[in-house]
C-alpha cells in the first residue's frame, strides 16, 4: 500500500470488498498486498459471527464472490440469514467463546482504553499440515516502508533505497523488538527493480542486506515472508501481468526467484516465498478492483495464474528446501475478490502434484483493509465498536466468505496485509477493530499480519505501531488488543 496522493477510486463495500490506495512516491506504503483443478464439490452455507447475515449482505456475497469456475464454485457457496442456532450448525463451531489473555495485556493499557470482549467461537477447520503451518504464524508484523521503498529513476546509491521513504535503517534490536512484542511472523516486503541490471541480477550488496535482516529473524525464532513487491509499474521494467507483457513478466519472475530460491534454499520452512505482491493492472481503470466480465480484467487474471506457476516452477526446480518450502500465491490485487474470483486458481505444485492442498505447500495470499471506510479510506468514518453489527459486518462478510469457500474447502489462507489508519486519535476504536479483526481471522484458521509503516504524525497513511525511532513511544494499546486473541 501507498500514500493516498494520486488517484482515489472510492466504491462502496457492499460492491467490492477490498480496495486500496497507492501510488509510488511518497512515504507511506503498504505492501499494498492448487494444484489447477476443478472447483470444490461443496460448501455449506455460513452466517456472520455475531449476529446474522442480512438478505442485502448475502447477495453481496453471491455477487462478488461465488462465481462459477476458479477455486469457488457458485452453487455451493451462498450466505444463509441464519438463526445463532443454525450458525453453530452450519459454521461447525467448537468449544467455547473466546476470552481475551486471561494473563492481560503485556504491556499496561492508556488510560480509559480497553480491550473488548468478542464473543466468536472457533470454528472448524479441516485436518492438514497446511493448516497447522498457517496457525503457528499467528499474528505478523509487516516491516513497511524498508526494503519495498525504492525511487524511479533509482538513486545514485542503491543502498539509500532502504531510508529513502522513512529515513530509518533497521537494526537487529528492531527486529527482537518485534519478536518479543508476541509477533510470530515477520513479513520483509522487497522491491527489486532499483537493485538488478539489464539481466536482471540483483546486486551482490542489496541481496547480502536484505539476508542480513532475513538472518536476524530467523535466528530470533521467527518466521520470515520475502517477496516481489513495488516491481509491478511499466516504470520499474518489472513484471506487468498481462498477456500483452506476458515474456517481460515471466523473465523477472523467473530471473529473481531462481536468485533468491538459489541464496535461500538451505533455509527451513521457517522462510516463506511468496510470489507477487498485489499483482494488478497499474494505472488501469480497475486498478483496484475487478469487473468480472472486463476483458482486461480477466486477461491479468488468467496471467497472475500463469505467473504464479512460473514462480512455483522456479522455486520447486532449484531443490534443496525449496522442494518443500511454503508458497504464497494471491490472485488480482491479492483481494479477497481476486482469490475468489472465478477465474483464478492456484499452481500446480510439481513437486506433489497429487496432493491436496490442506496437506500441501501452497497458501492463498490475501489482503483486506476491510471496512474500507474505517481502516483505509480518508476521512472515511473514524468509529468502529466491536458490538455493533454495523461496525462489524462488511468484516464478518469477507472472512465468512474466505472461510465458507476456500478454507472448508481445503485451501488455507494467509491475510498478508491487514490495518487500520490513526484518523485523529480514534484509538478506542482502532483497539476494537484490531481485537475484532485478530479474533476473527484466528478463529476461521488464517494467520494475519498487520501492516507497519513507521509513519505515526501527519495526514498520511498512519498505520505505523511500532516506532522504530523510539521503541518507547510505539502505541502499546494497539499491539495488546493483537496479541489479546492471537
Amino acid at each position: 500500500m501507498k500514500s493516498f496522493e494520486g488517484y482515489i477510486k472510492k466504491i462502496s463495500a457492499k460492491t467490492i470488498s477490498f480496495i486500496f490506495i497507492m501510488n509510488c512516491l511518497m512515504m507511506s506504503g503498504c505492501g499494498t498486498k492448487t494444484q489447477t483443478g476443478p472447483a470444490p464439490d461443496t460448501a455449506t452455507n455460513v452466517s456472520s459471527s455475531e449476529d446474522t447475515v442480512s438478505q442485502e449482505d448475502a447477495a453481496y456475497q453471491e455477487d462478488t464472490s461465488s462465481q462459477e469456475g476458479g477455486i469457488a464454485s457458485p452453487e455451493n457457496s451462498e450466505l444463509s440469514n441464519n438463526t445463532e442456532e443454525q450458525e453453530t450448525e452450519n459454521m461447525d463451531a467448537t468449544g467455547d467463546n473466546e476470552s481475551a489473555s486471561t494473563d492481560g495485556p503485556v504491556f499496561k493499557m492508556s488510560e480509559g482504553i480497553t480491550i473488548p470482549e468478542i464473543s466468536q467461537k472457533d470454528l472448524l477447520i479441516p485436518d492438514g499440515s497446511a493448516f497447522d503451518f498457517v496457525y503457528d504464524l499467528g499474528v505478523g508484523f509487516n516491516l513497511g516502508n524498508t526494503f519495498d521503498a525504492y525511487l524511479d529513476p533509482g538513486p545514485a546509491n542503491e543502498m539509500d533505497t532502504e531510508t529513502c521513504w522513512h529515513h530509518t535503517y533497521t537494526t537487529e534490536q528492531m527486529i527482537k523488538d518485534i519478536h518479543s512484542y508476541g509477533f510470530d511472523t515477520i513479513r520483509i516486503p522487497v522491491s527489486w527493480h532499483n537493485h538488478v541490471d539489464d539481466e536482471i541480477n540483483i546486486s551482490q550488496k542489496w541481496l547480502d542486506r536484505v539476508n542480513e535482516v532475513v538472518d536476524w529473524a530467523i535466528d530470533d525464532g521467527m518466521y520470515v515472508i520475502i517477496n516481489i513487491h513495488h516491481d509491478n509499474h511499466q516504470e520499474a521494467k518489472g513484471f506487468y501481468p498481462d498477456f500483452a507483457h506476458r515474456d517481460q513478466s515471466v523473465r523477472y519472475i523467473s530471473r529473481i526467484w531462481e536468485q533468491l530460491s538459489e541464496r535461500f534454499k538451505d533455509y527451513d520452512e521457517h522462510l516463506i516465498f511468496e510470489s507477487m505482491n498485489e499483482p494488478r493492472l497499474v494505472g488501469h481503470t480497475n486498478e483496484w478492483w475487478i469487473d468480472p466480465e472486463n476483458a482486461d480484467c480477466i486477461d491479468s487474471i488468467k496471467c497472475i495464474n500463469e505467473l504464479n506457476q512460473v514462480f512455483v516452477d522456479t522455486v520447486r526446480g532449484t531443490g534443496g528446501n525449496n522442494t518443500n518450502r511454503y508458497l504464497m500465491c494471491p490472485g488480482y490485487d491479492a483481494s479477497p475478490d481476486g482469490a475468489l474470483n472465478r477465474d483464478f486458481v492456484l499452481p500446480t505444485d510439481p513437486a506433489a502434484p497429487d496432493v491436496s492442498y490442506n496437506d500441501g505447500h501452497i497458501l492463498v495470499a490475501v489482503h483486506a483493509y476491510i471496512p474500507y471506510d474505517f481502516a483505509l479510506e480518508y476521512p472515511g468514518i473514524s468509529d468502529f465498536d466491536a458490538s455493533n453489527a454495523d461496525s462489524t459486518r462488511d468484516l464478518d462478510t469477507f472472512m465468512n466468505s474466505l472461510y465458507t469457500k476456500l478454507i472448508k474447502n481445503n485451501y488455507p489462507v494467509v491475510i498478508g496485509e491487514f490495518g487500520c489508519r490513526d484518523k485523529n486519535g480514534n484509538l478506542q476504536d482502532r483497539v476494537d477493530f484490531s481485537a475484532y479483526y485478530v479474533r476473527n481471522a484466528r478463529a476461521r484458521g488464517m494467520a494475519c499480519f498487520w501492516w507497519d509503516n513507521n509513519a505515526f504524525k501527519g495526514d498520511g497513511e498512519l498505520f505505523g505501531i511500532y516506532d522504530r525511532n523510539n521503541p518507547d513511544a510505539s502505541n502499546f494499546d494497539i499491539i495488546n488488543a493483537l496479541m489479546a486473541y492471537k
